[in-house]
C-alpha cells in the first residue's frame, strides 16, 4: 500500500513540474523559435556572409543559428515556404531575377546588404613571361580577346567550353542566354562547382592555357589573379547590382531581435573580400573561425548591426 502511495505522489509531482515548465513565460516560444535557420549557396560570398551572420547571432545575441547550403532555387523556395528563416545571398536585380519573380510575393525583402556586384564571363588578364617589356610597357595578355563576341573566333583554344558552376545558379541561366544571344554555338557550358571551376582557373593560369569561366564580383579570385570581364555589348548579364537580405513572412513578429539585426546587416565589397580571402587561406575549412576573426577586427560594424 505504501509503495502505491509513493507511485501516486511521484506522478503528481512529475505532472506539476511539466505544468510549471509549460506555463513559464516564453518557454514554449523560446524552445520552438530561438534557432535562426539561414539558407545559403555554395558561393564564396554566400559562405562568408552566412558564417558571419551565424557568428554575430551566436556570439552577440545568444541565438543559435543553423546554416544550410543549397542551390539558389532551393534557397529562395525554402524562405518562401518558411523552411528557412532568412538568406543574405539574393543577387538582384539580374542574377536571381527569375527566382525573385517567382517568390517575391511570398517573402520580405530587407534591401541590399552589399552594393556594386557584377557577373559575366571572365578570362585571365595575365601576360606571357614578364609583366613588362624592356620599354617599360606592359606585355600583352596571352588571352587576346576582350569581348564575348570574340569567343567563336578562338573556340579551339578554349577547348570549346565555358567552365561554370551549379546548373541552377542564376549566372548559369544568364550564360545560357548569352550563348544563344551571341550565337556561341561551338561551345558547351560545363557544369561543375565553384571549387572545381577555381581549380581549373588556377591550373590554366599556371600553364597559360586559354579558359573562360562564369565569374562574379565580389570574389577572392580577383584579388589573387589579374582577371577581366569580357565586354557584353548586348548587356545580357546586366549592369551593377546588389546582394539583398530576404526573410520569411512573420519573422519580424516571431524573432524581433534577429529581424532587427538582419535588417541592419550591410557591408562593403572590401569587407567581404577580406573574409573570403581568410577563408580561402585554409581551403575553406574553417569559415566560422574566420568570421570570428573578422568580427574582432571590425567591432564598430558589428555594433552598428546590433544597434549599439
Amino acid at each position: 500500500m505504501k509503495r502505491k502511495y509513493l507511485k501516486i505522489s511521484f506522478f503528481i509531482y512529475l505532472a506539476a513540474v511539466v505544468i510549471c515548465l509549460c506555463l513559464s513565460p516564453g518557454a514554449g516560444a523560446q524552445n520552438s523559435r530561438e534557432t535562426m535557420r539561414l539558407a545559403y549557396t555554395d558561393w564564396s560570398s554566400s559562405i562568408a556572409s552566412a558564417n558571419l551572420i551565424k557568428a554575430v547571432f551566436e556570439e552577440k545575441l545568444g541565438i543559435a543559428c543553423k546554416i544550410t547550403p543549397m542551390g539558389a532555387d532551393k534557397m529562395w523556395q525554402a524562405v518562401a515556404k518558411g523552411d528557412a528563416d532568412a538568406m543574405a545571398s539574393a543577387w538582384l536585380p539580374d542574377t536571381h531575377f527569375r527566382y525573385h519573380e517567382q517568390f517575391k510575393d511570398q517573402v520580405v525583402d530587407l534591401g541590399p546588404n552589399m552594393e556594386g556586384t557584377q557577373i559575366g564571363l571572365v578570362v585571365p588578364d595575365v601576360t606571357m613571361g614578364r609583366l613588362t617589356a624592356g620599354s617599360g610597357l606592359r606585355n600583352k595578355p596571352y588571352i587576346t580577346i576582350d569581348s564575348i563576341t570574340g569567343l567563336n573566333d578562338h573556340a579551339d583554344k578554349f577547348n570549346y567550353r565555358i567552365v561554370g558552376i551549379e546548373p541552377e545558379a542564376g549566372i548559369m541561366h544568364k550564360t545560357r542566354e548569352a550563348m544563344e544571344t551571341y550565337g556561341i554555338t561551338e561551345f558547351r557550358l560545363q557544369e561543375s562547382s565553384e571549387v572545381a571551376m577555381m581549380a581549373e582557373l588556377s591550373h590554366a593560369i599556371r600553364h597559360q592555357k586559354w579558359i573562360v569561366i562564369t565569374g562574379w564580383l565580389p570574389h577572392w579570385s580577383f584579388a589573387r589573379w589579374n582577371l577581366k570581364f569580357l565586354h557584353d555589348p548586348q548587356n545580357v548579364f546586366g549592369g551593377p547590382g546588389a546582394i539583398h537580405t530576404i526573410v520569411r513572412k512573420g519573422l519580424e513578429k516571431d524573432m524581433p531581435r534577429a529581424h532587427r539585426v538582419l535588417d541592419r546587416f550591410c557591408w562593403e565589397a572590401p569587407d567581404m573580400g577580406q573574409l573570403m580571402l581568410w577563408i580561402q587561406e585554409d581551403d575553406g575549412l574553417f569559415p566560422y573561425e574566420k568570421a570570428l576573426r573578422w568580427m574582432r577586427n571590425n567591432p564598430e560594424k558589428v555594433k552598428a548591426w546590433l544597434g549599439e
